[in-house]
């Protein structure tokens, strides 16, 4: 672990400090278990859903239909319980390669025909939201006891069990992009792709198989966000691309790819719910809230210019 890398996540971790302490000097109640379990819901589905993000723009990608893939995957887990009467622990899997499957369509069309991920993902976000409302006949599907479970508390942690399920897949992923050959390759190809072509390593099946992962990762966020709210919402995951790039940007990972951090996205992740708790605190309207988060982001992109700037002139 290197110390720049280590030096950026005590950044975050301070700018979360600043916040909370800014909040709680601001709103009368945000020190309180309350705002401690509102942004603590909103962790465990944006968590693992930045995770897979932060591995695509890492690779030299963007994913912007993880929002509609969530909401897919969410409404082929509600009809799996609800319709068709399985058990939670054979819907959970469905779901998740629902989103694989999903995931690996936009890659191998991404990458079989050269086409921008960019513009890949913009087109896949329509089609899974147009599948979402096909498949649950455009309402939202009641789950309820099924899987309660996971949005309780358990007993010994006071957290629901999705809370450390998401942190197991930060760390998972963080090991795979900083201790695996095809996390190397990947950050090699978000680098400098002709380089690694030329030096004779396969870009294409880490290219397809990263877009495969974040939809996987966004069918993992169907299960927690439909546990959360008892049901499979068809409008699930608006704007949900959005919140992740912020994350992920936050979290110090430049969208020119080649360089980021799994855990740096998850710290973005705690600032933007921090953010998003305090503002809601604070009585201020949606406008406001959308105009604070892009401010964030665009501070964030700045700030990483900025860097890269001044590493090429000391180089």
């Amino acid at each position: 672990m290197n110390r720049t890398r280590l030096g950026g996540w005590g950044v975050l971790v301070l700018v979360w400090l600043g916040l909370v302490a800014l909040f709680g000097m601001l709103a009368d109640h945000f020190l309180s278990a309350t705002t401690l379990t509102t942004v603590a819901s909103r962790l465990p589905a944006l968590s693992v859903v930045a995770a897979g993000m932060t591995l695509v723009i890492i690779g030299g990608g963007i994913d912007l239909s993880v929002g509609s893939v969530m909401a897919l995957s969410g409404a082929v887990l509600g009809v799996a319980i609800v319709q068709w009467g399985w058990p939670l622990a054979a819907a959970i899997p469905v779901a998740i390669l629902t989103g694989a499957l999903a995931g690996l369509g936009t890659g191998l069309v991404t990458v079989g025909l050269g086409i921008p991920s960019f513009l890949v993902t913009l087109g896949s976000l329509e089609i899974c939201r147009g599948l979402t409302y096909a498949v649950c006949d455009s309402r939202t599907l009641f789950i309820g006891a099924a899987i309660r479970p996971l949005a309780q508390p358990m007993p010994i942690l006071g957290i629901p069990p999705t809370v450390p399920v998401a942190l197991a897949v930060v760390v998972a992923a963080q090991a795979i992009l900083s201790r695996t050959v095809f996390g190397r390759h990947l950050v090699a190809i978000g680098a400098n792709e002709p380089a690694v072509r030329l030096a004779g390593i396969d870009t294409a099946t880490p290219r397809v198989a990263v877009f495969a992962l974040s939809g996987a990762l966004a069918g993992l966020a169907a299960v927690f966000a439909s546990a959360r709210l008892g049901s499979a919402d068809p409008n699930a995951g608006a704007g949900l691309e959005l919140a992740a790039i912020a994350a992920v940007v936050i979290g110090g990972t430049s969208l020119s790819g080649g360089s980021g951090s799994v855990v740096g996205s998850l710290l973005g992740v705690l600032v933007i719910a921090t953010l998003e708790a305090g503002l809601a605190q604070l009585g201020a309207s949606e406008p406001l809230k959308r105009i604070v988060t892009g401010g964030a982001i665009i501070a964030a992109v700045a700030a990483d210019a900025l860097r890269r700037r001044w590493e090429g002139e000391r180089g």
